[in-house]
C-alpha cells in the first residue's frame, strides 16, 4: 500500500467551504480547479480526502 499514489483532481471552487477545509485544501497542494496531485495513498491523505471529498474527484493512480 506504500507504493499507491491516489490522482486528486479539485473540481469545485473552496471559496464558499469553511475555513478550515479551505485550509486543507491549501495544505493538499491544491491551488485552483481542474488540478490535479498525486498523492500517496495513506491514512493521513485519506483523512483529508474524508474531510473535503466534496470538492474532489480522487482516483487510483
Amino acid at each position: 500500500m506504500a507504493d499507491k499514489m491516489l490522482k486528486i483532481t479539485l473540481v469545485k471552487s473552496p471559496i464558499g467551504a469553511v475555513p478550515k477545509h479551505r485550509k486543507t485544501i491549501e495544505t493538499m497542494g491544491l491551488r485552483k480547479v481542474n488540478k490535479t496531485i498525486l498523492l500517496p495513498d495513506n491514512a493521513a491523505t485519506r483523512g483529508q480526502i474524508q474531510q473535503v471529498g466534496y470538492l474532489l474527484k480522487v482516483e487510483e493512480a
